[in-house]
């Protein structure tokens, strides 16, 4: 059954206009109407389109999850054909190549519609006419444009649609978050056969190795084990609630991102949600650019099918963006939040799983793809800000939590099954044992006024943090002892720097950073800024600088140090460095490896003025810094919406050490080896590796 049951419009009138929408698009191949330089594109688009009508025709008649497995790869071919890396080249989806063969004003407007209209497949899948319709339309009216080589029209239709259907498409976003009823992807979870792979393909995601290979490998698992993998995240999403002081007996709903394979899993988590009261809902990873589709996984997500096509489109949102876009995107989002501000109140947070092992990824940079400007940038960093205010109005930040945790996909090699059981075992590690080790470590921390951090064999860091000074020593803390709740696994201990003071050089010979991979990355701050970057990616200065400023930096001219932190899962680290997947682990995973940076926000944004304790009673007071504090006066100013954590490894690590007021010093860490009395057992999975 069609997910349709909330939409209270007029379906009716949406199936007559499907109806003479898909009639049009059947005449196209006969028309000879359209200018030449146009015909080609239209021709490669039309059958994609008509499979997708296919779909939703089998989806409203009941017969769409009838299909064999080989019908449903057979579909999968169809519809994914014109993105795949050996067609990619000659695709309208290859922003290089339309603007080659339809000229550039043209071919980056084609190209946006070709990617928008990969967003058939979704709502075909769910049975959704009204989007469906919507973009049949919305290809429509740019074919009719074109007949009379309008481009400027065209350019036109394609801005007023996002602008015009903000409402649906906010309307979408917000109520597959909040709303529990009839959700189509938990429907699949509780009610599919497992058994059979095909059910895999009823989300509307592309399914390849990793999502056959991961379903059928976890089909095997005894029962106890998948039970125990949904207790230790359930677990810590109620223990999020718990330690923090957070009361989840007055939240009705729980949201859950998390990679198709996984549903044997979800359907054991989704249980034990609801026993703590908790009814559950999922939303697909975007399928559009007002979604900020491409700019990373999240939601009910699979493998890419094309990740330099992800990256290609992740910015195609500058075609339509502009002030009166934001406004209006920003006034419906507070209308829809006060229409479900009840559902909204009754939110409890998202329960995450992540994957790793995916190869990795350097992209190509194509000048023709749409990328935002100057004015762009700092639009989207305003309407980050406000969207975030607008969410926590609703959903308030100090009554919600989280939790998030990563597994290996098959892709990661051929020893997939003892990298995920020695993950397994990682996520499982005792937590008390870890809870005593790094209170010693914060017990020397706590005395530091400065902590200095170097690199060895040919890492360049050279970096002062400063700390936060404790006014009572005895009840107070400035670091955080964070064990395996709402971040799993476990191992860190980190604190809000203070900025004036913090000042120096970050350097990582290689890092991967949300799929993306680094040569060199280079940070300089000063006085908790960053005040110049680089790496050495590309042969260009100007386009490594690009591509730190958009991804690290997320578009800003500068960011703050948000965390400073030192993570104490050597063992996680020892797996990196034993399957050499280093450079594949997750940055959740990645962060607890070694001591950390991240630019952006601190780990307490919007949550500064909560109380919160360390398990031994200390208050944690390090919870803001010089930026976020200007919350007080505007909240506009204070907040980036990003968080990037960069981490050193422990082999190019000489040293962690603590200055503290009068000048003396101790190590924390020494050429790669913890020095503190009391954490020494973190040695030992490094001095065998070493």
């Amino acid at each position: 059954m069609a997910d349709l049951e909330w939409i209270t419009e007029d379906m009716e009138a949406y199936r007559e206009r499907f109806e003479l929408m898909t009639e049009r698009i059947r005449r196209i191949p006969s028309d000879r109407s359209v200018p030449e330089i146009y015909r080609d594109y239209f021709l490669r688009a039309v059958p994609f389109l008509l499979k997708t009508e296919e779909i939703f025709r089998r989806k409203q008649d009941g017969t769409l999850n009838d299909r064999s497995l080989a019908e449903c790869q057979a579909d999968q071919q169809e519809l994914y054909r014109h993105i795949l890396p050996e067609n990619y080249d000659t695709s309208y989806a290859n922003p290089a190549y339309a603007a080659a063969a339809l000229g550039r004003e043209a071919g980056q407007m084609l190209t946006l519609l070709c990617s928008e209209l990969e967003g058939c497949i979704a709502w075909a899948f769910r049975g959704r006419i009204r989007e469906l319709t919507l973009l049949f339309e919305l290809f429509v009216q740019v074919y009719n444009c074109l007949e009379d080589d309008d481009l400027k029209e065209a350019r036109e239709t394609v801005y007023w649609y996002f602008h015009d259907y903000s409402e649906i498409f906010m309307e979408n976003q917000i109520h597959d978050m909040i709303c529990p009823d009839d959700n189509f992807f938990v429907d699949i979870i509780m009610n599919a056969d497992l058994s059979d792979p095909a059910y895999l393909y009823r989300y509307g995601l592309p399914v390849g190795r990793n999502e056959l290979e991961t379903a059928e490998f976890l089909n095997r698992m005894p029962d106890s084990e998948i039970q125990a993998m949904a207790d230790t995240w359930t677990e810590g999403y109620r223990i999020g609630f718990e330690v923090t002081g957070k009361d989840l007996s007055r939240k009705r709903v729980a949201e859950i991102h998390y990679p198709i394979g996984f549903e044997r899993v979800m359907r054991v988590a989704v249980r034990n949600l609801n026993a703590m009261g908790l009814r559950v809902t999922a939303s697909r990873e975007p399928v559009s650019s007002f979604q900020n589709k491409g700019s990373s996984k999240r939601a009910v997500f699979s493998a890419s099918v094309n990740r330099q096509y992800d990256f290609d489109h992740r910015e195609d949102k500058a075609f339509y963006f502009d002030k009166a876009f934001v406004e209006r995107r920003l006034e419906v989002m507070r209308t829809v939040f006060e229409q479900h501000s009840v559902q909204a109140a009754g939110y409890a947070g998202p329960a995450v799983v992540e994957v790793f092992g995916e190869t990795t990824f350097s992209p190509e940079i194509k000048e023709e793809a749409l990328r935002y400007d100057e004015k762009q940038q700092q639009l989207n960093v305003y309407n980050a800000s406000e969207s975030t205010q607008i969410t926590y109005h609703y959903i308030h930040g100090e009554e919600r939590s989280f939790t998030i945790i990563a597994y290996p996909v098959p892709e990661i090699g051929e020893r997939f099954r003892e990298i995920f059981a020695e993950t397994v075992a990682i996520n499982t590690l005792d937590y008390k044992k870890y809870q005593v080790m790094q209170q010693s470590l914060i017990d020397v921390l706590d005395q530091a006024e400065t902590v200095h951090i170097a690199g060895k064999n040919g890492n360049r860091t050279d970096l002062t943090v400063a700390v936060r000074r404790l006014d009572d020593p005895e009840t107070q803390t400035a670091f955080e002892n964070c064990v395996a709740d709402v971040n799993i696994p476990v191992g860190e201990v980190f604190t809000s720097p203070v900025l004036k003071g913090t000042s120096g050089v970050l350097h990582v010979s290689e890092v991967y950073l949300n799929g993306l991979r680094y040569e060199n990355l280079e940070l300089t701050f000063k006085d908790g800024m960053v005040e110049s970057y680089t790496c050495t990616n590309f042969q260009s200065e100007q386009e490594n600088r690009r591509y730190v400023r958009d991804h690290v930096l997320m578009h800003h001219d500068t960011l703050p140090m948000g965390e400073f932190a030192i993570g104490t899962n050597t063992a996680a680290y020892v797996m990196g460095r034993k399957y050499q997947i280093a450079d594949k682990l997750p940055i959740l995973i990645a962060e607890k490896t070694g001591p950390h940076f991240a630019v952006g926000d601190t780990c307490y944004s919007y949550e500064e003025d909560i109380i919160t304790r360390n398990p031994d009673g200390k208050q944690i007071v390090a919870r803001e810094n010089e930026i976020s504090a200007l919350r007080k006066e505007d909240p506009s100013k204070a907040y980036f919406n990003c968080h990037t954590d960069i981490t050193i490894p422990y082999e190019e690590l000489g040293a962690v050490t603590v200055i503290r007021k009068d000048g003396s010093s101790v190590d924390i860490i020494r050429d790669g080896l913890y020095q503190v009395k009391g954490a020494e057992d973190l040695n030992l999975p490094l001095l065998k590796e070493f």
